[in-house]
Protein backbone atom coordinates (compact mmCIF):
# COMPACT_ATOMS: atom_id res chain seq x y z
CA UNK A 1 0.00 0.00 0.00
CA UNK A 2 0.78 3.34 -0.58
CA UNK A 3 2.20 6.03 2.27
CA UNK A 4 -0.24 8.73 3.16
CA UNK A 5 0.60 12.23 3.56
CA UNK A 6 -1.35 13.36 5.81
CA UNK A 7 -3.44 16.81 6.28
CA UNK A 8 -5.62 18.27 8.73
CA UNK A 9 -7.90 17.72 5.81
CA UNK A 10 -7.62 14.14 5.25
CA UNK A 11 -6.68 13.08 9.16
CA UNK A 12 -10.26 12.10 9.90
CA UNK A 13 -10.92 9.83 7.09
CA UNK A 14 -7.23 8.31 6.57
CA UNK A 15 -7.13 7.65 10.77
CA UNK A 16 -10.21 8.00 12.73
CA UNK A 17 -11.81 6.27 10.62
CA UNK A 18 -9.19 3.63 9.27
CA UNK A 19 -10.79 -0.01 9.88
CA UNK A 20 -7.08 -0.41 9.99
CA UNK A 21 -4.30 0.18 12.43
CA UNK A 22 -2.44 2.95 11.10
CA UNK A 23 1.46 3.90 11.72
CA UNK A 24 2.15 7.47 11.11
CA UNK A 25 5.51 8.77 10.82
CA UNK A 26 6.08 12.06 11.77
CA UNK A 27 9.32 13.85 10.31
CA UNK A 28 10.87 16.40 9.08
CA UNK A 29 13.00 16.63 5.32
CA UNK A 30 15.65 18.65 6.90
CA UNK A 31 16.36 15.46 10.19
CA UNK A 32 19.20 13.31 9.60
CA UNK A 33 17.59 10.53 12.07
CA UNK A 34 14.18 11.24 9.71
CA UNK A 35 15.87 9.97 6.49
CA UNK A 36 16.96 6.84 8.30
CA UNK A 37 13.57 5.62 9.45
CA UNK A 38 11.62 7.02 6.23
CA UNK A 39 12.64 4.28 3.99
CA UNK A 40 11.87 1.40 6.83
CA UNK A 41 8.71 2.89 7.07
CA UNK A 42 8.05 2.90 3.24
CA UNK A 43 9.31 -1.06 3.21
CA UNK A 44 6.14 -1.67 5.89
CA UNK A 45 3.74 0.34 4.17
CA UNK A 46 4.67 -1.78 0.58
CA UNK A 47 4.72 -5.34 3.27
CA UNK A 48 1.96 -4.78 4.72
CA UNK A 49 -1.47 -4.63 3.64
CA UNK A 50 -3.19 -5.39 6.74
CA UNK A 51 -2.11 -1.74 7.73
CA UNK A 52 -2.37 1.85 6.59
CA UNK A 53 0.83 3.85 6.71
CA UNK A 54 1.11 7.68 6.75
CA UNK A 55 3.71 10.72 7.13
CA UNK A 56 3.30 13.72 8.64
CA UNK A 57 5.67 16.50 7.55
CA UNK A 58 5.77 18.67 10.95
CA UNK A 59 6.71 22.12 8.96
CA UNK A 60 3.69 21.58 6.83
CA UNK A 61 1.63 20.49 9.42
CA UNK A 62 2.09 22.49 12.65
CA UNK A 63 -1.09 21.76 13.54
CA UNK A 64 -1.52 17.81 13.57
CA UNK A 65 1.87 17.80 14.78
CA UNK A 66 1.09 19.68 18.11
CA UNK A 67 -2.07 17.80 18.14
CA UNK A 68 -0.21 14.60 18.86
CA UNK A 69 2.34 16.58 21.05
CA UNK A 70 5.26 16.15 18.53
CA UNK A 71 8.30 17.88 20.46
CA UNK A 72 11.10 15.89 18.98
CA UNK A 73 11.30 14.25 15.58
CA UNK A 74 11.47 11.42 13.97
CA UNK A 75 7.87 10.37 15.79
CA UNK A 76 6.28 6.69 15.60
CA UNK A 77 2.87 6.89 16.28
CA UNK A 78 0.06 3.34 16.10
CA UNK A 79 -3.51 4.31 16.40
CA UNK A 80 -6.16 1.39 16.14
CA UNK A 81 -9.68 2.80 16.71
CA UNK A 82 -8.89 6.21 16.66
CA UNK A 83 -6.80 5.39 19.90
CA UNK A 84 -2.61 5.61 20.32
CA UNK A 85 -1.41 2.15 21.13
CA UNK A 86 1.97 2.91 20.74
CA UNK A 87 4.59 5.63 20.35
CA UNK A 88 8.57 6.25 19.77
CA UNK A 89 10.46 8.95 19.06
CA UNK A 90 14.07 8.71 17.55
CA UNK A 91 15.23 6.65 15.31
CA UNK A 92 14.89 2.84 15.42
CA UNK A 93 15.11 -0.07 13.78
CA UNK A 94 12.58 -1.99 11.36
CA UNK A 95 12.02 -4.58 13.87
CA UNK A 96 11.25 -2.16 16.96
CA UNK A 97 8.63 -0.79 14.63
CA UNK A 98 7.27 -3.88 13.45
CA UNK A 99 6.58 -4.74 17.33
CA UNK A 100 4.89 -1.43 18.04
CA UNK A 101 2.61 -2.28 15.04
CA UNK A 102 1.81 -5.57 17.51
CA UNK A 103 0.78 -4.12 20.58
Amino acid sequence: MAVINLTNLNFEDEVMRSDKPVLIDFFANWCGPCRMVSPLVDEIAEERSDIKVCKVDVDEQGELAAQFGVSSIPMLVVLKNGKITAQNIGAVPKPAILEMLDK
